[in-house]
């Protein structure tokens, strides 16, 4: 299979478990204590091999935000979601990230 990117096998990343297409590098997550539509999630800086859908408002947990989907460029399964904007002062840290769910995602390269 051709992705758009691969990332490094140096590196320990996250992969898309339905294609194994990269989505994210080990370094690129800040946080494990997210929670996605369906269950857990993590908060990655950047991601890719990722397309993004059009924004929209939701309440979330933690407020109102306008988020996009996000889905998987090569499978086309929706992973997550990009903050787009955060009404709230203290979520505008989480502008311009991304949000995965664990049940879309496998780790490869050098975990043990």
């Amino acid at each position: 299979r051709t992705f758009r990117s691969y990332l490094p096998r140096s590196h320990r990343t996250y992969s898309c478990v339905h294609c194994r297409a990269h989505l994210a590098r080990h370094e690129e997550l800040i946080s494990k204590s997210f929670q996605g539509s369906h269950g857990r999630a993590y908060l990655f800086n950047s991601v890719v091999n990722v397309g993004c859908g059009p924004a929209e408002q939701r309440l979330l947990l933690t407020g109102l935000h306008s988020v996009a989907d996000i889905f998987c460029q090569s499978c086309n399964t929706t992973l997550g979601w990009k903050y787009e904007q955060a009404f709230e002062s203290s979520q505008k840290y989480k502008e311009g990230k991304f949000i995965i769910e664990m049940s879309h995602m496998v780790k490869e390269n050098g975990w043990d």
